[in-house]
Formats: C-alpha cells, sequence, structure tokens
C-alpha cells in the first residue's frame, strides 16, 4: 500500500504528463511507518499499470489554470508534473529500461527511500559504499564487481573532490577485500603530486613507496634489462628518425645479443684498431676515438689521442710522438693496444654508460666501413646523453623483477618535466608486458593489473607541443591498446583528471564506468556527451552545478545514473591534496 498523489493526462512518446493532488505537496510524508519523499524535481514517482509498477523520475512541474462553469470568476491552478519513465518493478525486482507506458487516468504514488535504495544498488552482496544519494540520502553500496572489472574515469575540476573519490573507493575496497586480493591481484598508483605516500589507502607498511626524486636520486624504479634493451623502447626515448637513426639502434642492440659473450673491452679494442689501420681513416673516427676514451674515463688513452692529428692530404694519422697509424696495423698494434690493454677496465660499467659506449662503438665502425655518416646519427647520440643523465637517477636496470606487491605508489612529484614525460609511459609497459607475457596468465585470467592514473592529462593529452610526434603517438598508442586490449588479460585503467577533453577521445571512449564531478569548461561536456552514452540529459545538466564532494556515476555497472555524495575520509586517509586555509595561513598573531 503506498500513497497516491496524482493521475497521468497525458502520454506523448515516453514523455508522461501526470496532475498531481493538492494534499501532496509536503517535502517528506510517513505513512504506515514507511519514509517518503514529496513530489519534486528528481525524485521517483510510480504508476501502476495493471500488475505492473511503471518507475518515473520527475523532470519538470508547472502550474495550469482552469475555469469552473459555476463560478465563471473563479480560477483553479492544477499542478502538473512532467515524467521520463527509468524501469519497472515486477514481483519485487526492478528491471531497467522501457518496457510498458501507462494510460490514461491510471494512478500514481510516491516511492518508498528503501524502494529507491533497491533500484540504485543498495540490494545484494555487495558491501562497497563510498556515499549516499544526494538527494534522497540513500546510502548506495556500490556494484564492486562489475566496477573493478572495467575502467574507470574519474573527472571534474580542482577542488571539485574527486582525488577524494578516487582514494575513497580504493580505501574501501581494501579495507573490504584485502585478504581476497593478496596473489591474485596488483595495483599500482602513478602519483604525479605525491598525494599518495603516506598512509592513503593502505598504511605505509602494507604498501611499496617509490618516490622518484631527478636531484637526488635516492629511490630508483626497478625496469627488467629486455625492456630496457629494446629498440622500439630506445627509439622513442631518444627520438630517433626512422630511416637512419633506428636503424642504427637496431644495429647496436643486434651487436649486443650476437656477441653477448664477448667482453666489452675486446669490442672496444677491435674498433679502434678498425678505425686506426683503415686503408682510407676517417676523421670523424678520431672524434669518435676520443669520446670513446672520456665514455671508457681512460686518462692514459684520453691523452694520447689528445695529441694525435689527422693528414687530410696523404691520409693519415700521426701521434704527437711522430708515430703514424697506416693500415698495415703496425701503429695500432705498437702503441694504442698497450694502452689499452693495461689501462681500461669496463667490468663495472653500468647499462646507461654501457649503452651510450656500444652506440659510439657502433658509429665509429659504422663511419669507417661507409654504413654511416656522423652527422646523420650525432644527434641522436646528443638525445641519447641528455635522456639518459635524467635517467639514472631514477631507473634502475634489474635481471630479475622485483617481488609483486599488492599496491605499488610510485611518486614523480621531485621529478623534472621530461622525466614525468618518460618515466610513465616505461613504468605501464614495464608492468603491462609482464602481466601479459606471465606463463600462469589463462583465460580468463586468474590475476588481474590495475593501473591508476593520477592527474592523466599530463601523459594522455595529444595537445602537448612539447615532444617529439613520433614519441606522442607511441605514448598514446601503448595507453590506447592498454584500454582496449587490456581487458581480456586482466589488466584495468583507472584514470583521475581535471582536463577529460585533452585525453585521447579513443581512450575516453574506451572508459566502461565514471564519477563525473563538476566540470564547467564547455569541451570536457561536449566530450562526455559524446563519448557516454548511458548520460541522461537531466543528469548532465548538473555537472556544471554539482557541490565539492557530488558526482554523477553511471558507466555500464550501472542500470541509472546517479548523483551521488561521498563521504568524505578521514583527515589522515585523506590525498594531500586539501585546499590552504587562509584564516588559519594569515590569522594575526596574539599580542
Amino acid at each position: 500500500m503506498s500513497i497516491v498523489v496524482g493521475e497521468v493526462i497525458a502520454v506523448s512518446g515516453v514523455r508522461i504528463s501526470l496532475r498531481i493532488f493538492e494534499d501532496s505537496s509536503l517535502e517528506t510524508i510517513f505513512f504506515e511507518g514507511v519514509k517518503y519523499r514529496g513530489v519534486s524535481l528528481r525524485e521517483h514517482l510510480v504508476i501502476q499499470r495493471g500488475f505492473i509498477d511503471i518507475v518515473c523520475l520527475v523532470e519538470g512541474e508547472y502550474l495550469d489554470e482552469k475555469k469552473l462553469e459555476a463560478e465563471a470568476e473563479r480560477t483553479v491552478y492544477v499542478r502538473k508534473v512532467d515524467v521520463r519513465p527509468i524501469g519497472y518493478v515486477v514481483d519485487g525486482t526492478f528491471f531497467e529500461g522501457v518496457k510498458y507506458m501507462p494510460m490514461i487516468r491510471d494512478k500514481a504514488s510516491l516511492l518508498s527511500e528503501l524502494m529507491v535504495g533497491k533500484i540504485y544498488g543498495t540490494d545484494g552482496n555487495s558491501q562497497i559504499s563510498i556515499g549516499s544519494m544526494l538527494k534522497e540520502n540513500v546510502p548506495i553500496s556500490l556494484p564492486w564487481a562489475k566496477i573493478f572489472n572495467s575502467h574507470l574515469g574519474i573527472f571534474g575540476n580542482t577542488g571539485s573532490g574527486k582525488s577524494n573519490t578516487l582514494a575513497k573507493l580504493y580505501t574501501t575496497l581494501f579495507s573490504e577485500k584485502l585478504e581476497g586480493l593478496k596473489d591474485k591481484s596488483k595495483f599500482v598508483i602513478i602519483d604525479f603530486n605525491g598525494e599518495y605516500t603516506e598512509g592513503q589507502i593502505l598504511p605505509a607498511k602494507d604498501k611499496r613507496v617509490t618516490v622518484l626524486d631527478s636531484k637526488k636520486g635516492a629511490d630508483r624504479f626497478k625496469i627488467e634489462s629486455s625492456h630496457f634493451w629494446d629498440a622500439e623502447t630506445l627509439s622513442l626515448l631518444f627520438q630517433a628518425t626512422t630511416n637512419t637513426q633506428q636503424p642504427f639502434l637496431r644495429r647496436v642492440l643486434n651487436g649486443r645479443d650476437r656477441y653477448r659473450d664477448v667482453p666489452l673491452k675486446h669490442y672496444l679494442e677491435r674498433t679502434l684498431e678498425k678505425a686506426f689501420s683503415a686503408s682510407e681513416p676517417k676523421p670523424d673516427a678520431l672524434e669518435l676515438s676520443r669520446e670513446i676514451a672520456r665514455i671508457a674515463d681512460c686518462e692514459e688513452l684520453q691523452d694520447h689521442l689528445k695529441g694525435m692529428t689527422y693528414n687530410a692530404h696523404r691520409k693519415y694519422f700521426k701521434d704527437s710522438s711522430g708515430n703514424y697509424y697506416n693500415s698495415d696495423g703496425d701503429g695500432f698494434l705498437t702503441h694504442l693496444k698497450p694502452i689499452i690493454a693495461e689501462h681500461i677496465d669496463l667490468d663495472g660499467l653500468d647499462p646507461f654508460k654501457e649503452l651510450i659506449l656500444r652506440c659510439y662503438l657502433q658509429l665509429c665502425s659504422d663511419v669507417v666501413l661507409g654504413y654511416a655518416q656522423y652527422e646523420h646519427i650525432q644527434p641522436v647520440l646528443s638525445r641519447a646523453k641528455s635522456s639518459l643523465s635524467a635517467l639514472r637517477k631514477v631507473l634502475e636496470i634489474v635481471d630479475v623483477p622485483s617481488p609483486p606487491h599488492l599496491l605499488h605508489v610510485i611518486s614523480l612529484k621531485k621529478c623534472k618535466n621530461e622525466v614525468k614525460k618518460i618515466l610513465p609511459l616505461l613504468i605501464a609497459k614495464n608492468f603491462y608486458s609482464n602481466h601479459k607475457d606471465s606463463e600462469n596468465l589463462k583465460s580468463p585470467p586468474t590475476r588481474t593489473l590495475h593501473l591508476i592514473i593520477d592527474e592523466a592529462h599530463n601523459i594522455l593529452s595529444e595537445q602537448s607541443t612539447r615532444e617529439h610526434e613520433i614519441w606522442k603517438d607511441y605514448r598514446l598508442e601503448l595507453f590506447e591498446e592498454i584500454i582496449k586490449e587490456g581487458r581480456k588479460y586482466g589488466v584495468y585503467l583507472t584514470l583521475s583528471s581535471q582536463r577529460p577533453a585533452d585525453i585521447s577521445p579513443t581512450i575516453v571512449s574506451q572508459i566502461h564506468n565514471f564519477f563525473i564531478h563538476r566540470l564547467v569548461n564547455e569541451r570536457d561536456l561536449m566530450l562526455l556527451d559524446n563519448t557516454i552514452s548511458t548520460l541522461d540529459s537531466s543528469s548532465k545538466a548538473l555537472i556544471p552545478t554539482l557541490a565539492k564532494g557530488c558526482c554523477v556515476v553511471t558507466g555500464t555497472a550501472f542500470d541509472l545514473p546517479m548523483i551521488l555524495k561521498v563521504d568524505p575520509l578521514l583527515p589522515d586517509l585523506r590525498p594531500d591534496s586539501d585546499d590552504v586555509n587562509l584564516e588559519e595561513l594569515w590569522a594575526t598573531p596574539p599580542a
């Protein structure tokens, strides 16, 4: 038994008009011990059509004049509302979608708050609750199995509460499902602003926190050597051109693989022998040899090569002592080889220095043999030295991957901008490749990987002009592959951003579920309009005016869009993104 508040007076398509009785304008009504909310915008009504209850949402109301024939001078105002059907109830179960439509004179009744909660997901076994419905104030339990089995987008202007929503979502998940997640799932947070490095989401003792610093280099992210010694990765790190520089880098890596058991010192010796015993010596080979001696950190070899000159007319090298270096090889064997044998030690070379040394050795060999021109390859080596000097302080190349952690937070707050562009790509590629290539991975996957990227517009933007076009294309292609193909491998993305319009439309279109906080930019709203099919017009109209902490929740995991007020986390669990309290900061000190 419910409270009848009106009747159907018009049906046009899916637009229904109701005449509301005069005594139905109260905000809250109690009937037989059950609480009901009165008739107003975005409230829910039920229209009885036989044994079917059609659930409708109020979208507008207005007054209509009615003249009484008996009293011609008296005007009566009739309250009318427009409603839209959103589903129907059969045997106490709600079904989303329009299947039944009412007829004229069908009665409309109020819907209890308990039934509203069942419609939006409080019924069932779910225990993941992060807030309550904004208007009804009914706690909502989210369908966690559908949410975390999908790509998530959390969007909103700065200060709208999106960081709290992200933290609340995963804090609640870990508090409810911690034991079940261990050894089955991995969560990786790429944290641009250092908001999750303390006790957020999980206590610090239960998670791994890597704080990368471009200046001090105290903590480093461990990446497997197989991912570092990769032609595609190096080509993009160094912005290598397609026709000349990329084939050069492939020759460097192929030579390393082919002669893996040959000592690097022997490779250096053979290269310099080739350079100083050539029938047609090249002056560029002398400059490259000096750079090789500097990289190898051999002062004796540097001093010897510093005094060496090239005779362009007769085409030979001559050192400061008057010794000649001709094609017979005697000069090299007598004067250079003993220096190399006695003073060069390359056993403790780190992978970054080894890569640069191998590149210069390969270029020296190519120049001598005529395979490459010095001026074509030199730019990529300059970029390589610049990039690797920055990466050396934040990366560590290892042969065996580090043991997995349930939650791994990687903070980029103290990194330079150039590193912030490169690192997320390497981190995502490292985790994604390891997960995809895992021997234990089955179909359907028995383990999952969840990549959480805060401030995602920093690395998924199509608008960036600070990088090479090839790098930007590959960066977007990798994340587009993860978001399009990752689901079949159990890899899921969670993106949080202030500017969804800056993110690649391909990536946004593949997101399954959205938590949308206040957005006011027209481009952002237009993007949501074009990519989210589950967002209705009334919910979309609320987005620019949402209060802090409120969001529109919609997507494939939800039957209907809903307005959710997310509960704030306790101060010690909140992300480090609180607003400055200027009253305290600027308070006048007591006299």
